[in-house]
Order: structure tokens, then sequence, then C-alpha cells
């Protein structure tokens, strides 16, 4: 994506954010997608959709205001901190189902892990800011589905891999 669209999403995202009523106009393009807000370098928010749920630049409109106001880890962003925020959008490509864990490439790819009735899903970047290896991403997104770390070499685990166009205002 060229970085001047790469822009437009990222003030689209802060205006949304800053502004309840702000609507973009609508875009041709369909991604899934995350919008994570860091506050000093920790996380503060992150929301997405694994497959597009409506035109681009509206999704990136409403995945930012849930991810500043809806993510239910954190209090509601109060409009004193939107400043000291940094803006990051990962893009993503179709999640395509893999025969087990040993093709998931951390760092590269994205995944997904469904078992025993439970989903949970880790961004490509996840690898490189924890440091984590596969087995500790695995076990990981385990616990995040709610299950032991362990369960992702059950019998039954299904996992989807994506890849992800990352960028943020800190980059731009």
């Amino acid at each position: 994506m060229e970085e001047e669209r790469k822009r437009a999403l990222l003030d689209i995202a802060r205006r949304a954010i800053a502004d309840q009523d702000y609507r973009p106009e609508p875009s041709d393009e369909r991604f899934g997608a995350f919008v994570t807000l860091r506050k000093g370098g920790s996380l503060r928010g992150c929301i997405g959709v694994l497959y597009p749920i409506a035109d681009l630049s509206g999704e990136i409109a409403s995945l930012a205001r849930d991810a500043a106001f809806e993510d239910p880890r954190f209090p509601p962003l109060r409009p004193d901190e939107l400043p000291l925020c940094s803006i990051e959008i990962s893009l993503l490509t179709e999640p395509e189902e893999i025969a087990g864990p040993e093709e998931f490439i951390p760092g590269r790819d994205g995944i997904i892990l469904t078992c025993h009735g439970r989903r949970a899903v880790f961004l490509p970047q996840v690898a490189d800011e924890t440091g984590w290896g596969r087995e500790e991403m695995l076990s990981a997104l385990s616990e995040k589905a709610g299950l032991r770390s362990n369960a992702w070499k059950e019998g039954g685990a299904r996992f989807q891999t994506f890849r992800a166009e990352v960028f943020s205002e800190d980059d731009l």
C-alpha cells in the first residue's frame, strides 16, 4: 500500500477516536484489519476483524473507536490520553488453514488457534514484541483462548495463519 494511503488510514483512525460522529468517505478496499493503540510504548487497546466487514475506511474508523473505548482489557480512553497514544494499523491477508503448528513461522505469520470451541489470535508482530518462539507463542495463545497452555498440542486443535502489512504513526 502506498505511503499516502497509509497516512490517510492513520488519520481516519485518529479522527474517529477524537470525534465519535466522524464518518470517512467510503472506499472500495476490503481487508481484515486490526487497530492497535500504544501509550508510552505499552499496549492501550487493540481490536480487529479477521475478515472484512465493511469498506476499509469505515472499518478502520470503527475499529479505532473500539480499540479506544471498547477493549475490555482497558478503561475507555480519556480525551487527554489521545495525544499520548500512537496508532498502528495491521491489514491482513485472508487466513489459510495449515496442517499443523510446525507450518507456523513466528514473526512472519499471524496465528489463529481454534480448539475445544474457543479461538484466539496473535498478530505477526507479537513474536517480535515478546521474543517468543513457536512453542511459547502457541502456549500463550492457548491461555489467551482460556485453555490450558498445552491445549494446542491436543487432537482437534486447528490452526490458520495470515500475514499483515503493519504501519504506524511512529513509522511514517
